[in-house]
């Protein structure tokens, strides 16, 4: 008997993503398994066990012969799943190999290392996510470098700023997320230190070198040597939890961002299939965004879980690894399903460069009053240009007229160009060259 997998019903946003399998039990168990038998062979290679031994460890540890909900019931004898594990594959290699399985180790050094497994496939899987996102986004950022919009602070309308803008700066986080994700994924270490780090077992059993075990135990397991064994020096946790939480939102940035400008009345992107309301017909609501919104939400939670583990007391302790297992796993789910999310959002984004011009003229022409200050300052003299655009600017709403036709009834600003002036669209500064520095980075 197996036991079904967390098919995620009330986890949309990491359903059916690559997280998903990479994280579920079965995933666990196989790296479970894998940092088993990479420890005897790697102490095979350094003639600590038989190559025999290897050989009848590596080919017991088939996933499929272990039984998932035995495993989860036992774990609870011994607080976590690796003593039964244990005891299962020393029956299964046989009694002549038997003793050779986890020879040295502790169930901290197979938990630790089999975390590291599953974080490293993980991130191998969400990383090319981030890339679809930020090539969907550099498209998007080139394509309308100068499509203008208005730039919004506090809620409000402020000055002209440029969709391509806002897309770069979406991409510069996303490539952020992708470069700490990379870092952390390059440096993740296997665990092994044997009871209490010292490695003493090891030289029990006829190592002349114990330290030179974790760096062919790593060797087997494609991860780094560590330069310690990190049983209460959580550095690997707290980086893992850093770099997927700020992954989690620098995606949630993206996501907000379009659920504040498709709302209805602003529509000025719209996702490329939104999703269907249960009540509403008409609705195709913006459910990427929805999803990846949750998932930035949840994670600073989870991460402040798993650096609260940080305080991690005597040698091994007791409770702070075990308080990293779920937290760390829903971590890598949430934010794997938000890269997924991310990808397919900015993939299909749909930008509507008419609405944004029109919503350049919602204020009545003053989106643009920060440049007629300056530039009427030395016509008008500054306290006269200043007087003016208050009053003019109250006239715009009380009067229904724009801001340009009534500085054109200024005598004063007859040889003024007006029309370049009051355009929104000639008032985005360095937007264009901000957003051609920002596509230079890879």
């Amino acid at each position: 008997m197996t036991s079904a997998p967390d098919a995620g019903l009330l986890a949309p946003g990491w359903a059916g993503s690559p997280a998903a399998d990479a994280t579920g039990d079965r995933a666990w168990l196989r790296a479970l398994l894998d940092a088993e038998t990479a420890l005897t062979r790697a102490q095979a290679g350094l003639g600590l066990a038989p190559a025999e031994a290897a050989r009848a460890v590596t080919e017991a540890a088939d996933p499929a012969r272990f039984d998932v909900d035995s495993l989860a019931a036992r774990a609870r004898g011994g607080g976590n799943p690796v003593i039964p594990l244990v005891a299962d594959l020393t029956k299964a290699v046989g009694d002549e190999y038997g003793p050779y399985v986890h020879r040295g180790a502790t169930s901290q050094d197979i938990m630790d290392t089999a975390t590291m497994l599953v974080a490293a496939r993980t991130l191998d899987l969400l990383l090319p996510d981030l890339t679809r996102t930020e090539r969907a986004l550099a498209r998007l950022a080139a394509e309308h470098r100068d499509t203008a919009m208005p730039g919004r602070t506090l809620t409000q309308h402020a000055v002209p700023t440029t969709f391509g803008l806002k897309a770069a700066g979406w991409r510069t986080l996303v490539l952020d997320a992708r470069d700490r994700i990379a870092a952390v994924r390059a440096a993740l270490p296997a665990q092994l230190g044997g009871a209490a780090g010292t490695l003493a077992a090891l030289g029990a059993y006829g190592a002349e070198d114990a330290t030179a075990l974790p760096e062919a135990y790593a060797r087997e397991l494609g991860l780094r040597a560590p330069l310690l064994p990190w049983h209460t020096l959580r550095t690997p946790i707290a980086d893992l939890a850093g770099c997927l939480a700020f992954a989690a939102g620098a995606l949630g940035k993206i996501a907000v961002d379009v659920l504040t400008l498709s709302r209805t009345e602003i529509g000025e992107v719209a996702e490329g299939s939104g999703g269907g309301s249960s009540a509403m017909p008409h609705k195709a609501n913006p459910v990427r965004s929805t999803l990846i919104a949750a998932a930035a939400r949840r994670a600073p939670q989870l991460a402040a879980t798993l650096y609260g583990c940080l305080a991690a007391e005597d040698e091994r302790p007791a409770g702070a690894w075990h308080a990293e297992w779920e937290p760390l796993r829903d971590l890598l789910r949430l934010t794997g399903g938000a890269a997924r999310d991310a990808a397919e959002l900015a993939e299909g984004l749909r930008v509507r460069p008419d609405v944004m011009r029109a919503h350049l003229g919602l204020t009545h022409g003053l989106i643009v009053s920060e440049r007629l200050s300056a530039e009427l300052a030395p016509v008008l003299g500054r306290a006269r240009a200043k007087a003016l655009l208050t009053e003019l600017a109250r006239r715009t709403y009380a009067e229904d007229r724009s801001l340009g036709d009534l500085l054109a009834e200024v005598p004063e600003l007859e040889d003024v160009h007006l029309d370049a002036l009051t355009d929104p669209a000639r008032y985005t500064g360095s937007a264009g060259a901000l957003t051609d520095r920002a596509l230079e980075r890879r």
